[in-house]
Order: C-alpha cells, then structure tokens, then sequence
C-alpha cells in the first residue's frame, strides 16, 4: 500500500489519476496518509515532524474533495497507527447517469427513473443554501407560492418545515405525470395545488400572480426557451412586490455522488460559461426591473431576487 508522507498534492493527483484511468467503475485504491486529527487548526501544506518522518498536513475536507475529484465515492477512513489512517476511495460508474435515461420524455424524471432516487434535501450543499434562499426573500410573509419543475415536491417540504404553510397557497407544475401524482399524495391539503402541464402553455392554466416564484434546475431544459419564458415569468406572473428563486445546478448525479461540476455540451469536463452567462443575463435583467439581486450556492447556484419597485 502507498503511503504519503511529504509528497505534493500535485503528486499525489497525479499518481491516484495513472491508477484509476486504468480501472473499471467499483475499484477501490486505498492509501496511508497522516491523521488529520493530529493537528488542531492547521491549515493543508503545513509540516509537521513524527516520529523523524516529515509530513504535509491535509484535513478529511481536502481528501474529500480529491476523491470528488477523481470521480470517487470517499470510503470510511481506517485508522492505521498512532499516526497515520487508510484512506480508500471507490471509482464511481461515469456512465451512471439520469441524464441518459432511456425513457419517454415525459417520464425522463418521473417515479421509475433513476432521477426519481435523488433526494436534494439530504444534500447538505444544496439544502443550506436553499433554506438561506428562502430566508433571505422572507418565505413567510408570502402568500402565494408558485413552484415550476415541481416533481414530487421537495422543495415545498423544506418550506413546510420553516414556517407556517396554512396561510399560503402553493401551486406546483411539472410535465411529469407520475412525478405530480406523488406531490399530490405527500400534501394533499387543499392549499396544495399540482399541474401536470407544459410550462411552455403556462398562460393556458390562468395563475394569476404569486408572491413567490421558484423554479431549481428547470428553466434551463432543452425543450424550453429560457431567455423568454424567465422574462415571461416576471413581467406576467410575479407581483409588483414579488420575489424569485432561481437554481442553477453545478454539479451532476453520478452513481449515486453529487459530483461539483455541470457537464457542458462538446467538453469532457466541467466548463461553467453557459451557466455563468444564464445567471448574469437574469441579475442583469431583473436589476433594470429594480430587484435587489443575491448569489449565492456552490453545487447549485442560488440567485434570489426581492423587488424594491415600491
């Protein structure tokens, strides 16, 4: 087993990369490095000396983040001696993907997709960032709340746990039917209405305004015209002292591991220019509007926006 005592990060990428190019999805490499519980406060490169062997410091945070890296599920640390512990990371299966789902399009995210299996509210990365979202364009005082790309409702679970929902009218809509048939069934009181529609004939539904708009990784589908549907929801469906969430997804679903990163058409690797472009053109736009525009988020990319048109 390879032990790491003083060697580089970059050395290290370096030789777990060579190894796990050559692997099949499942593999597992281990190797021995320094306990990160031997120093308190301690930053990554720093060098401590033991037992006369020099080694660099690297928190579980750092490990963890190679192992994402690598395209890696972070297995539980070993503890090896008095001071050192095994790490060992998986090879996840890249191929493991929603995203090539070979179902129907209507049911590309519905209850027998592997997209189905995917609980955002356990992810930490998403759920802290989506609860200071709804803070910060002050949840509670809305009273209608409408969700587009809705599925089975996640999002309006996490509202229900922060603050009082008997008041409030919630309408959520999303092209799945057997996605909307479980939102029905987990809220099933009368405040609580789902479409199964096409956001592309949204006016067909006659919504009237909401306090609230909210709508995480939908807008930016292939079948939708983002540009105008997003103007479309502002100018026609959000009230002259409204607020929207809006969720850019960084990242992406692999064999079941949130992986930082979205996949761009034509690159083997993450490249952020279309998602970076989609956010601007929204703070831009909704900032000549006269909204107070936040970013925020890491794996998903949170923009919210409260008006200040009074």
């Amino acid at each position: 087993m390879k032990k790491f005592t003083n060697e580089s990060m970059q050395e290290i990428l370096e030789y777990l990369q060579n190894i796990l190019s050559t692997q099949k999805p499942e593999f597992i490499i281990s190797f021995e490095v320094l306990n990160p519980d031997i120093l308190n406060s301690a930053y990554a490169g720093e060098k401590t000396i033991i037992d006369n062997t020099e080694y660099i410091y690297r928190g579980y945070k750092s490990w963890s983040d190679l192992g994402e890296i690598l395209f890696c599920k972070m297995l539980t640390p070993k503890i090896n001696s008095a001071s050192t512990v095994i790490i060992s990371y998986q090879k996840l299966d890249i191929s493991d993907s929603f995203h090539k789902s070979t179902l129907e399009q209507k049911e590309k995210y519905g209850t027998k997709s592997e997209f189905f299996e995917i609980n955002k509210n356990e992810e930490p990365a998403f759920l802290a960032h989506y609860i200071k979202a709804l803070k910060n364009v002050d949840v509670s005082s809305k009273k209608r709340v409408l969700n587009l790309g809705i599925n089975s409702g996640d999002e309006f679970e996490v509202i229900k746990k922060l603050t009082s929902t008997s008041d409030k009218e919630f309408v959520g809509i999303d092209f799945c039917p057997s996605a909307i048939e479980v939102a029905k069934k987990r809220f099933e009181e009368e405040n609580f209405i789902f479409y199964n529609h096409d956001i592309n004939e949204l006016d067909s539904l006659n919504l009237d305004k909401f306090d609230l708009i909210i709508t995480i990784g939908t807008l930016q589908s292939s079948g939708l015209n983002f540009k105008v549907i997003f103007m479309s929801l502002i100018q026609n469906y959000l009230e002259m002292d409204g607020a929207i969430i809006l969720g850019f997804p960084n990242c992406r679903w692999i064999d079941g591991e949130m992986i930082y990163g979205a996949k761009a058409p034509n690159y083997s690797f993450s490249e952020m220019t279309l998602l970076y472009k989609d956010v601007y053109f929204c703070k831009k736009y909704l900032q000549q509007k006269k909204f107070r525009v936040t970013i925020t988020g890491k794996d998903y990319i949170f923009l919210t926006a409260t008006s200040i048109r009074k």
